[in-house]
C-alpha cells in the first residue's frame, strides 16, 4: 500500500501547473438550447399528468396552470477563443483557494473559516495530471461514493468554474479588480429568501423562488462604478451530455438575478464533467447586456459614495419588472431585481460581503460580524474567533522557497475606520484598491496573500 504524501509533497502538489479542457462553442450553444427544449416538453408532461390524475380523483385543479416553460437566460454563447482556449493552465492552488473562499460565508462548517481550509484541501489527491498535464480523476477520487460523490463533483464544478471565471474577467478588465461572493449571502441583506427568514411583526415577502445564481463576481476599481456578472455552476461525473443538461437548467438559475433593466444583466454559466474515464472538462457559455453596472445617481460620484458606511438591512420586494406597454401592467417575474434606485446600497453591500468572506476565511468571527447584517448571518460568525486572528499579527514564513508576510491570516482586520481603512491592533490595513505585495525569492508566483484586500 503507497503511504500518504508528506506535508512537502502536498505543498508541492498545490504549487503544480496543471491543464483543465475547456469547451466554448457553437456547437455547445446548439447542444444547450436542445436539452433546453427537450427539458420543458418533459415539466409540460408531467404537469398534464398532475392535472389527469387530479381530475380522476376528484380534486380540484388550478383554473389557470402556471407557466411550464422554464425562463432561462436568453442569448447564450460562446466565450471568444482569446478569453477561453480549449486548454486551461492552473496550479491545484487556483483551483482549491477559490472553492475555500467560496464556501466562507455559507455557513457549513462548525469550525468556520477552518472548516473551509481542510473542507477545500481534501480535494488535493481527488484529481491528479496524467496524460499529459490535463487532470483526471485519481483513483482515490474515483473511490468516492454516493453522497460524497455528488459532494465531490458539485463543489469541485464550483472550484473550477470560480478559478476560469476570474481569469476571464481579469483579462478582460486588465486594470480592475475581482472578488467573487456567495451570491445567497449577498442577497440577504436585501431580501428574505425563503418564509424562514421573514421577520415576524414585518409586512415582507420572500422571494420564494429557488433559481438563483450560485456566485456573484464583481469587476471593481476605486471611485468607478463597479460591474457584477452573475455565475451559475454545477458539476457531476457523467459525460457532455450531463453537461448540456446542467447548463440549460444553470441559464433559469443564472436568471433568478437581474441588476438593473430586464434581461440586461450579464453572465455566465459553467458545467464541470469529472468523468471516471476522461479527463475532466469545463463546459462554458455567457451572456452579454448593458446591465449589471452599479451606476452612480444623476449628480452623485462614485467617489462621494461611503463604502465604510454600515448596511442596513433592507426589506425590497421580490419580484423582476418586466417590460410593458404605457399604461398596461405585467406582474413581476419571479426573482430579484436591483433597481437603480438602490445601486448605492448594494455596492456597499457587496464590499462589506467581500471582506467578510476574507475575515471569515481568516477565523476572525468577531470582524466578519461586524461587516453582515443580521440575516446574513453576523450572530453565526460572532460566536468565534480564531487565536490567530488577535494574538498574531507581522509574522513572516517560508514555504517551498517563497516568503510570506502579511497575509490574510495575519492581518484580518479587527475594526472599521472612517476613511475606508480597515485597522488592526497594530495598524492601518491597506483600503479598497492596495495591495500588500509578498517579499518572496525564487520564481514563485503571487500566492499566500489575499486577492481580494479587505475593504468597507
Amino acid at each position: 500500500m503507497k503511504d500518504s504524501p508528506s506535508a512537502v509533497e502536498i505543498f508541492e502538489r498545490l504549487l503544480q501547473d496543471v491543464a483543465v479542457s475547456a469547451v466554448s462553442n457553437a456547437a455547445l450553444v446548439g447542444s444547450v438550447d436542445k436539452a433546453a427544449h427537450a427539458d420543458d416538453k418533459r415539466r409540460q408532461k408531467e404537469q398534464q399528468k398532475k392535472a389527469e390524475e387530479a381530475t380522476r380523483e376528484g380534486r380540484p385543479t388550478p383554473s389557470a396552470a402556471p407557466a411550464v416553460e422554464l425562463r432561462r437566460k436568453q442569448q447564450l454563447r460562446a466565450l471568444p477563443d482569446g478569453e477561453l482556449a480549449t486548454s486551461v493552465g492552473l496550479t491545484y492552488f487556483d483551483v482549491l483557494h477559490h472553492l475555500a473562499r467560496g464556501l466562507s460565508l455559507t455557513q457549513r462548517g462548525a469550525a468556520r473559516g477552518l472548516a473551509e481550509h481542510w473542507g477545500s484541501l481534501k480535494y488535493i489527491q481527488a484529481v491528479q495530471a496524467a496524460k499529459g498535464s490535463l487532470l483526471w480523476l485519481s483513483a482515490e477520487g474515483k473511490r468516492t461514493v454516493k453522497y460524497y460523490k455528488t459532494l465531490q463533483s458539485d463543489e469541485l464544478g464550483h472550484a473550477f468554474a470560480l478559478a476560469i471565471a476570474e481569469r476571464i474577467l481579469r483579462n478582460r478588465y486588465p486594470d480592475h479588480s475581482v472578488s467573487i461572493m456567495h451570491s445567497d449571502t449577498v442577497l440577504r441583506a436585501g431580501w428574505a429568501l425563503n418564509t424562514s427568514e421573514r421577520v415576524q411583526g414585518q409586512d415582507t415577502s420572500s422571494v420564494g423562488y429557488r433559481y438563483r445564481p450560485q456566485y456573484l463576481a464583481e469587476v471593481w476599481k476605486p471611485s468607478q462604478p463597479s460591474l457584477v456578472f452573475p455565475i451559475a455552476c454545477k458539476g457531476h461525473h457523467g459525460g457532455a451530455t450531463a453537461s448540456y443538461g446542467q447548463l440549460a437548467s444553470s441559464a433559469a438559475y443564472v436568471d433568478g438575478l437581474h441588476i438593473g433593466p430586464w434581461n440586461e444583466t450579464p453572465g455566465f454559466v459553467f458545467s464541470t464533467g469529472l468523468p471516471l474515464d476522461g479527463p475532466l472538462a469545463v463546459y462554458a457559455l455567457h451572456a452579454q447586456g448593458d446591465g449589471g453596472r452599479l451606476t452612480t445617481p444623476p449628480g452623485t460620484d462614485a467617489a462621494e459614495i461611503d463604502m465604510n458606511q454600515a448596511i442596513r438591512q433592507a426589506n425590497l420586494l421580490p419580484g423582476i419588472q418586466r417590460p410593458h406597454d404605457v399604461g398596461r401592467e405585467l406582474l413581476p417575474a419571479p426573482g430579484c431585481q436591483v433597481r437603480p434606485e438602490n445601486f448605492p446600497w448594494f455596492g456597499r453591500v457587496l464590499a462589506h460581503t467581500d471582506a467578510a468572506g476574507l475575515t471569515a476565511f481568516a477565523g476572525a468571527g468577531r470582524a466578519t460580524a461586524q461587516l453582515l447584517t443580521k440575516r446574513q448571518g453576523s450572530e453565526f460568525f460572532r460566536t468565534f474567533e480564531h487565536a490567530a486572528s488577535g494574538s498574531v499579527q507581522d509574522i513572516e514564513r517560508k514555504l517551498l522557497d517563497d516568503h510570506f508576510a502579511g497575509t490574510d491570516h495575519v492581518f484580518p482586520p479587527q475594526r472599521r475606520t472612517r476613511r475606508g481603512v480597515l485597522r488592526s491592533p497594530d495598524g492601518p490595513l491597506p483600503s479598497r484598491g492596495q495591495h500588500r505585495q509578498p517579499r518572496r525569492s525564487g520564481t514563485g508566483k503571487h500566492r499566500g496573500t489575499a486577492k481580494h484586500d479587505p475593504r468597507s
